[in-house]
């Protein structure tokens, strides 16, 4: 016991000196490779990050010069200012189709993608709750149709909307946006961990009808989730061009994907296009940017909800 007592430091006295350096030669060795994999992530987010925004910067500096400083200057060197002057004469070339165009692609992408996020919900809600009989054969026929490109459908859709009578018309394009299997294998997923079954459980035996339970609790602890829907949906629907080039004849009714790539491919022989195509490719994407910023909080809210879910 005597022996126990010398070899055990006196009270108040420090550790040995030994394992304080152990311990910060460990701590400073894993905080050195935390900094090299900080600097090559950094680095690659910035490489990617200049290769996506170089031609958004080329677009801005690009709108504000004239028609000929367009091919007499450096693609990112600026010039007189003739942004407001293109703006205007972007507005005014042709009665104002252009904002008749950007008003079709609202209206294509703003509804169609909330029908189809709904759509979506429903679709992922019954498959993640129910059981019944051929649901992961239906399960395994939405997997597959990811791997059928749009471009192979194209020819059919329209072939089945002409028999319809809805080509040229506005649920020509409206409808057939409404299949999208990936927005339902996002919402199957996403309900599976969303929405506990005694909850359901609970809700059914207080009276609530299935309806009445998809409605109120489905769609509000799946709304982190379907908001990535409807932004997919809604850039789906924004960027769509082979669909409207063959079901649309009407100009009155072109959303801005078709509109500028006839003006692109009409400023061979009017050159005075090429600039306005370019101010025009601009404004196209101020809605996308701003449908960005309005939704980044939600991701932000549903990020946090799945990491503290037990």
């Amino acid at each position: 016991m005597t022996a126990a007592l010398q070899d055990s430091p006196p009270a108040g006295t420090a550790p040995p000196v030994r394992s304080r350096r152990v311990s910060r030669t460990v701590v400073s060795g894993g905080e050195r490779v935390s900094r090299g994999w900080m600097v090559a992530a950094t680095a690659v987010v910035a490489v990617a990050s200049l290769y996506f925004l170089a031609p958004v910067l080329w677009l801005v500096i690009a709108s504000t010069k004239s028609a000929s400083d367009l091919f007499s200057t450096p693609g990112f060197a600026l010039a007189d200012w003739h942004l407001w002057e293109n703006v205007r004469d972007l507005s005014t070339y042709d009665g104002g189709i252009f904002w008749r165009w950007a008003l079709n692609s609202v209206v294509y992408s703003v509804v169609g993608s909330v029908l189809t996020t709904l759509l979506c919900a429903a679709t992922g809600y019954a498959l993640a709750v129910y059981r019944f009989r051929g649901r992961a054969l239906l399960i395994g026929i939405v997997l597959g149709s990811l791997l059928v490109p749009g471009t192979v459908l194209a020819q059919p859709t329209y072939v089945l909307l002409v028999n319809l009578g809805l080509n040229n018309t506005y649920w020509g394009l409206l409808l057939p946006g409404l299949s999208y299997p990936f927005g339902v294998l996002l919402a199957w997923i996403f309900a599976q961990n969303a929405i506990p079954t005694e909850l359901l459980e609970a809700a059914r035996l207080d009276g609530s009808g299935e309806f009445r339970t998809f409605a109120g609790i489905g769609l509000r602890l799946m709304s982190s989730g379907l908001v990535t829907i409807l932004l997919f949906a809604f850039l789906g629907s924004w960027n769509n061009y082979l669909l409207p080039l063959l079901v649309l004849t009407d100009a009155e009714l072109m959303p801005l994907t078709v509109g500028l790539t006839g003006w692109n491919q009409a400023s061979i022989t009017i050159p005075s296009l090429q600039i306005l195509t370019v101010v025009g490719s601009l404004v196209s994407v101020v809605p996308i940017a701003i449908v960005f910023l309005a939704l980044q909080r939600f991701w932000r809210a549903g990020l946090s909800a799945g990491s503290v879910r037990g």
